[in-house]
């Protein structure tokens, strides 16, 4: 899962990123109004996180920006600021969860797990296309009663692929979900081939039907029917 953290207190955005990043996230941050509008405006996230008082403007700003042009992104509102007003505001703007400072990282982990479950799949911890069965709760993905072991990488592979099926995804599209917008700086975009290449072989030899197709000069597509 790739995450944006709208953040411009260091401490506290280094012990999110730190946090995140053990349990598998991609994280990327922005600690002012202009940072965040360059983000949401030219990358895509499943969830973001957006403090109201930032430099140079509104996270209320951002999250309006960001519902604009990808309205179906995961977000909760992070702030010290417990006025009623702003809680209101932001919701009807659109977030999806409203988290006051302090708070505890364990409970942020979850509301992100469940924004994300709602955005992505209706809410539901199993996901299930034909004989594959994705357990979002425990992160585990079996085929009829035969367990895939996945990498953290092969499983989240899987599950963009399940909330895009029958879509056509650009490489781009598949290395900056998984990997963040550091990829915008390598020469090629070979390790998304080899990374899908052993998520086919790995469910194929669960028992699972081989659903990925090459797109000739685009991508990869999940073609369920």
């Amino acid at each position: 899962m790739k995450l944006l953290i709208v953040e411009d207190n260091q401490d506290l955005l280094q012990n999110i990123q730190t946090y995140l990043k053990k349990e598998g996230y991609i994280c990327e941050s922005a600690k002012d109004y202009e940072q965040a509008f360059h983000k949401v405006m030219s990358y895509t996230y499943d969830v973001v996180l957006i403090d109201i008082m930032i430099p140079g403007g509104s996270g209320l700003q951002v999250l309006r920006k960001l519902k604009a042009v990808n309205p179906e992104t995961g977000t909760i509102i992070i702030s010290a600021k417990n006025a009623l007003d702003d809680k209101v505001e932001g919701l009807e703007l659109g977030a999806d969860d409203y988290l006051t400072k302090p708070f505890q990282l364990p409970e942020l982990h979850a509301r992100i797990k469940a924004v994300h479950r709602r955005q992505q799949h209706n809410g539901k911890e199993l996901i299930t296309i034909n004989e594959i069965t994705i357990n979002t709760k425990k992160m585990e993905v079996t085929v009829d009663d035969n367990t895939a072991d996945l990498t953290p990488k092969e499983y989240e592979l899987l599950v963009y692929f399940s909330a895009n099926k029958n879509h056509v995804l650009s490489k781009q599209t598949i290395a900056e979900h998984l990997w963040g917008d550091y990829v915008d700086h390598l020469d090629n975009l070979d390790f998304v081939y080899q990374h899908i290449k052993n998520l086919r072989k790995k469910l194929k030899a669960a028992g699972a039907t081989d659903y990925i197709e090459s797109v000739y000069g685009i991508g990869y597509k999940f073609k369920v029917r």
